[in-house]
């Protein structure tokens, strides 16, 4: 398999190196730049393959949201994630909303880092435990007007199990259909939504009250 090409994006310079050469370091994965500035980044982003873009929000005088957002408009199959440490749902909700599929606290332990990095190309997503039930209120305020009519009824159940923190193999066992359906739906559903990931569903699902019946602990995912 090719590795997994990574850009770190920190005005913290010597984490950002050190970051890089132990990143590089790992088996499957590639460091495409270690870079300081949203205008660096965006010159990467241009000339260079990237999977995945591991972004500090705060960048000096500049926001890593500028990235999330022009990633979403150029590189749609670039995952954001991002690596911070605000401590805020607040902060972690407005990142998901602007197409951060993951949030890693610059605490976490390297295993961790590696399973996130891998995890957002099977179309996983991840915050930590301890963020959760403060992003999911945040997230769950009500949305100015509903969506989810644009749905089938096989699109909702689908989205309800995601809210309820199902995998996708855990849904197809529930709604009794293939994983490959799973997909087929899932990617219909973020498509009317609309949205770029599975996180990202759920946060649109539950700002417009649906609710969940039981969730796991910290990982939302459907490949």
């Amino acid at each position: 398999m090719d590795p997994i090409r990574v850009l770190l994006v920190d005005d913290q310079q010597l984490f950002a190196e050190a970051l890089a050469v132990w990143l590089a370091r790992q088996a499957g994965f590639e460091v495409v730049g270690a870079v300081h500035t949203v205008a660096a980044a965006r010159a990467l982003l241009a000339t260079e393959r990237v999977d995945v873009q591991l972004v500090d929000l705060e960048l000096g005088a500049e926001s890593g949201i500028e990235l999330l957002d022009h990633a979403r408009e150029r590189y749609p199959l670039l995952r954001s994630v991002i690596l911070s440490a605000s401590r805020s749902p607040a902060t972690v909700a407005t990142a998901v909303r602007h197409g951060a599929v993951s949030w890693l606290s610059k605490t976490a332990d390297g295993d961790t880092l590696l399973q996130v990095l891998r995890g957002v190309l099977r179309d996983e997503s991840w915050i930590p435990p301890d963020l959760l039930a403060g992003l999911l209120h945040t997230l769950a305020e009500p949305a100015s007007s509903p969506v989810l009519d644009r749905l089938t009824v096989r699109e909702r159940q689908v989205l309800q199990c995601l809210v309820d923190g199902l995998t996708r193999a855990q849904i197809a066992e529930s709604l009794i259909m293939s994983p490959n359906t799973v997909r087929t739906h899932t990617q219909n559903m973020l498509a009317k939504l609309p949205a770029h990931s599975a996180l990202e569903a759920v946060s649109v699902a539950l700002r417009s009250g649906m609710r969940p019946d039981g969730l796991g602990a910290g990982q939302v995912s459907a490949e």
